[in-house]
Order: C-alpha cells, then structure tokens, then sequence
C-alpha cells in the first residue's frame, strides 16, 4: 500500500524498546515538525485555497498528536528531550534540485511530505505489532491509520497541482531514492532513523 521501496528492518523495533523514552521523544517532535509543515505550505502557497484548508486541519491534527505523544512522556516521569537533528530528512530533501517554478516547488514539497508520511506510517505500524507495551502498541497503531490518510492526501494534491505522469514518475524516483537513504538507517531510537 505504501509502496515503500525497502521496508523497516524489523530489528528497529529491538532497539527502539530499549529505550522508550528516546523515541518518545523524537516521535513528539516529528508531529511538530510535520505541523509546522503544513503552517509552512500555507504560508508559502496561499493561493491553493483547498490545500490551505486541508493545511489547517492537518495543523491541528499534528498538534493534537504531539500533545498526545507529550502526554505520555509526562505520564512516564520524564520531560520532553532536546529535538535532535533527523539525518532521514535531510538527506531525502536532496533529492529534487531547488528552484524552478513555484508549482514544482510545490509538488516537490508534497512529494516529500507524502513519503515521510508514508514511511512513519510503515513504522508506527511496526511498533503496534511489536511492542511488549500494549498501551503503547495500540496508541502507535491508531497513529498508524492516522499517518496512512496524511500520505495519500500530499500525494493527491502533488497529482492535482502537478502533470499526473510526471509527478508519478518523480514520486518513483523518490521512492527508489529513499530506499537508499534507509540502507543506512535504521540503528536508532528514531521514527526515521
């Protein structure tokens, strides 16, 4: 359904439940950044009127989740940590050249948004099944269904704003690209590393 290129290796989740408290954290900051996102293309492309409102709901929602996420870490006794650089991000954002018009610009954004999506989609998934923490392995599988409808909502918009044959064949390329990237991820207590 994703069409993710190189799923997850499963032995993530091994590392991952060593320390909670870590991914906790880099999960709580990757809803904000993914709100900040969708503030971002607002500000940006104002002149999309139907992506503006869905900009706004996704705002919310990503906020919503990062409370959420807060939430639990307060639960556990702990505090928010310092946000840490997320190498997946930065590597991905490689990809496409910068400039070009602004509807490239655009549907690059949104392709970028639909794949992190998509990939922690695939990985909230993981964690629902694997988890020894129920509690947990439920609240990372509503996450999951959640993540699966941001996905398919960027990669709409890139296909409505952009030539749908080009912008499927950029989505390809990207796909393959980051198939790449996580060869050598994958080793950390982080939603994309």
């Amino acid at each position: 359904m994703l069409g993710l290129k190189l799923p997850t290796d499963p032995r993530w989740v091994n590392i991952v439940s060593k320390n909670i408290d870590e991914i906790l954290t880099d999960h709580a900051y990757c809803e904000q950044k993914a709100a900040s996102t969708a503030i971002s293309l607002i500000v940006s492309f104002p002149e999309y009127t139907e992506l503006i409102e869905e900009m706004i709901a996704l705002a919310r929602e990503e906020m919503a989740h990062f409370k959420m996420v807060h939430d639990r870490i307060i639960a556990r006794g702990k505090k928010l940590g310092r946000d840490r650089k997320d190498a997946y991000v930065l590597e991905l954002i490689k990809f496409f050249p910068k400039g070009g018009s602004r509807t490239t610009q655009l549907v690059h954004r949104l392709l970028y948004a639909a794949l992190i999506e998509a990939r922690s989609c695939e990985r909230f998934r993981l964690l629902s099944e694997e988890l020894e923490d129920k509690d947990l392995a439920d609240f990372y599988h509503k996450l999951m269904v959640s993540e699966a409808s941001h996905y398919t909502m960027f990669l709409k918009f890139a296909r409505l704003y952009g030539d749908r044959k080009e912008v499927d064949q950029k989505w390809q390329d990207l796909l393959a690209y980051e198939a790449l990237i996580m060869k050598n991820l994958g080793t950390e207590e982080k939603i994309h590393g």
